[in-house]
């Protein structure tokens, strides 16, 4: 099923990534971020309901100078303290910079943003190619766009959502940024469950992948 996954991720479709058991235990839609157009967006609101980021490669991050929440936020003191994140105690959360595209309207909108979500991935991929890039030109914060800063080491160091999905693009050998979203349950109020989730991927003809799929994979190719 990696496999299948890969090549979805790389032709530009959504992929239903899982992430462990003993860990969030949600699905989140997840789609290369240069493809991502207004119907994905509403598709990820309408059928994910959860909160809509854009992962980013920790090298991007770095040369984009997109910092960690954290950091920013340190000097206020609702910031979050460590071992506090109740699923990833030993880790700080992902989150970096709220951003919008500085030729979006309102910024919320399906179209605002998707041009956000795409122009971030094209930042990225010039930052990592080494060309010139200045973000903060084409962005402003706050914004309607939660960017995520995957681990340095990736999944050797964090096995979240965020590295997860970067991982799997990396292996997709697609630009290194990755728009994801909770699928939620309107029913309990809490995440859809995992079977919902599988059959809500049989509906629509999508792949469904678990952390510990693209965990083998990442380890698999360490080791040769």
């Amino acid at each position: 099923m990696i496999d299948a996954a890969i090549q979805a991720l790389a032709r530009g479709e959504f992929v239903l990534l899982y992430d462990f058991d003993n860990r969030e235990r949600e699905t989140d839609f997840a789609i290369r971020s240069d493809a991502v157009t207004p119907a994905h967006i509403r598709q990820m609101r309408k059928d994910g309901g959860g909160l809509i980021c854009t992962a980013v490669h920790p090298e991007a991050a770095k040369r984009l100078g997109l910092p960690f929440a954290h950091e920013v936020l340190r000097a206020c003191s609702l910031v979050e303290r460590d071992g506090e994140v109740p699923y990833d105690p030993k880790n700080h959360s992902s989150f970096s910079l709220w951003v919008n595209h500085r030729e979006t309207y309102t910024g919320v909108t399906d179209r605002d943003r998707a041009l956000t979500v795409t122009a971030i991935a094209d930042e990225v991929k010039k930052s990592l190619n080494g060309g010139g890039h200045d973000f903060a030109a084409h962005f402003r914060t706050p914004g309607h766009m939660a960017l995520l800063r995957a681990a340095d080491r990736l999944l050797d160091e964090r096995r979240g959502q965020t590295e997860l999905s970067i991982a799997l693009a990396a292996m997709a050998d697609v630009t290194p940024a990755v728009t994801i979203c909770e699928m939620l349950d309107d029913e309990t109020g809490f995440a859809l469950s995992k079977e919902g989730a599988m059959e809500y991927a049989r509906q629509h003809g999508l792949v469904f992948i678990e952390g510990k799929d693209v965990l083998d994979r990442w380890e698999s190719q360490k080791s040769q």
